[in-house]
């Protein structure tokens, strides 16, 4: 494995190529965030619609994100990865052709959304578990925040470009308006075939020297879910991210692109704006992350749920935004307390597991954030055919505050500390 643990990550030439592709693979992905949204509203202008579209992409995703990381825990990351992101850019320039040619249906978006999000089920356990092997420990915390600074400036660059793409494509007709999201699709499917290609030409040990399976996949699942039961951390770090995952970012997928059409006069722009505030002080707080922990002295588990509690209540506020300039300070203020932790807990889970649980172990985190939350956001747009979207915003915010505050009281949760990250492996500790 091509490893320099003594100079910075990026004299690695299979890093550099991961960290080239990715990012512009990352920018490109912001442009469907936007996009696929805006144009769920343009055909039906129902919420619910919208919740639903998000859910038929998550549901093949949550279902098979799991069963992603056996496989690539059982095989190459980066074969896994680069298969599932060609797939990508396959359905996504599919969705483009269908969109400019004034070709889509609701039917076609749905099949298209499954289609994407089973592909995406694959790619994120292999692309969480492809950078551990292409850097030694000493250099992951790094490599991290390259990859965290990355994507927040695919979020501060990304939705605002697609917004205004979208708007500059827009005109008294539906379908007339649906054409900027058009462009977007397209920007997103050829940042697909940028990353692809990088890909192509990393090598990893993995591919040489894959993994012997034991046992089927289903089994290999059950000993990473099991393994990870018992470390008692883990295990009610998970949770919590599982349930502020479903109380907060499912009905949040849903409520920021309703808010930007029903309440703000810049429209999709608007939308992008709110996104690239969040991502602004996402930057910010991943930049001050390294400083901030060690102020609080590795204490990760107070920092989160502190910053949670605050986080949950800049969402209730945001039930009370009528002005963009408001509402993209308040992202801005969740973006930089979530971008202050994210990176520690990052390193201190990938430094806790061992790499032949790795695929097992990302696929279940990512399975709380990137599962469970569009599930939940379908839930939501059916939630606002009987709740006003500032109840939403009002609940969500305060659940997450409640839960956070609850959770302090907790040991396992309030005593997990970045100390503890250099441990080899998964073990069963916690208070």
């Amino acid at each position: 494995m091509d490893k320099e643990s003594g100079s910075s990550a990026f004299s690695n030439r299979s890093f550099r190529l991961l960290f080239m592709g990715s990012s512009v693979s990352a920018i490109g992905d912001q442009f469907t965030l936007v996009a696929l949204p805006w144009l769920v509203l343009l055909l039906t202008g129902n919420p619910a619609q919208l919740g639903l579209v998000l859910a038929v992409m998550a549901l093949p995703r949550a279902v098979f994100m799991l069963i992603g990381g056996a496989v690539v825990d059982r095989m190459s990351p980066r074969r896994v990865l680069l298969n599932a992101r060609a797939v990508n850019a396959v359905l996504v320039g599919l969705l483009a052709v269908l969109v400019l040619l004034g070709a889509i249906r609701m039917w076609m978006l749905y099949a298209l959304a499954a289609g994407i999000g089973l592909a995406t089920a694959f790619a994120y356990p292999a692309g969480s578990s492809l950078a551990p092997q292409l850097v030694s420990p000493a250099q992951l915390h790094s490599a991290n925040s390259n990859f965290m600074g990355m994507r927040q400036m695919s979020l501060l660059i990304g939705p605002a470009l697609a917004g205004f793409v979208i708007k500059a494509g827009s005109g008294a007709a539906a379908m007339h308006d649906a054409r900027g999201t058009g462009i977007a699709f397209a920007v997103d499917a050829v940042s697909f075939l940028f990353s692809v290609a990088s890909l192509a030409m990393i090598r990893v040990a993995s591919d040489r020297h894959p993994p012997a399976p034991k046992g089927g996949i289903l089994a290999n699942l059950l000993e990473g879910v099991r393994t990870l039961w018992r470390d008692r951390q883990m295990r009610a770090l998970i949770g919590y991210f599982a349930a502020g995952s479903v109380l907060v970012g499912g009905p949040l997928q849903v409520a920021l692109p309703v808010l930007a059409k029903t309440r703000l006069a810049e429209g999709a722009a608007a939308f992008g704006i709110l996104m690239t505030a969040n991502a602004s002080g996402m930057l910010i707080g991943s930049i001050a992350s390294g400083t901030v922990t060690r102020l609080t002295r590795g204490s990760l588990g107070l920092l989160l749920l502190s910053a949670d509690t605050i986080i949950g209540l800049a969402v209730a506020t945001m039930s009370q935004v009528h002005v963009l300039a408001i509402g993209a300070g308040i992202m801005g203020l969740t973006g930089l307390l979530g971008g202050t932790i994210q990176i520690s807990m990052m390193t201190w889970l990938q430094r806790r597991v061992p790499q032949a649980l790795m695929g097992r172990t990302m696929s279940i985190v990512m399975f709380t954030f990137l599962g469970m939350a569009p599930m939940a956001a379908a839930l939501a747009g059916g939630l606002l055919r009987v709740f006003s979207l500032s109840e939403l915003l009002i609940g969500a915010g305060l659940s997450l505050s409640t839960i956070a505050l609850f959770s302090l009281t907790r040991p396992n949760m309030r005593a997990i500390r970045l100390a503890t990250a250099g441990a080899p492996g998964v073990a069963a500790t916690g208070d």
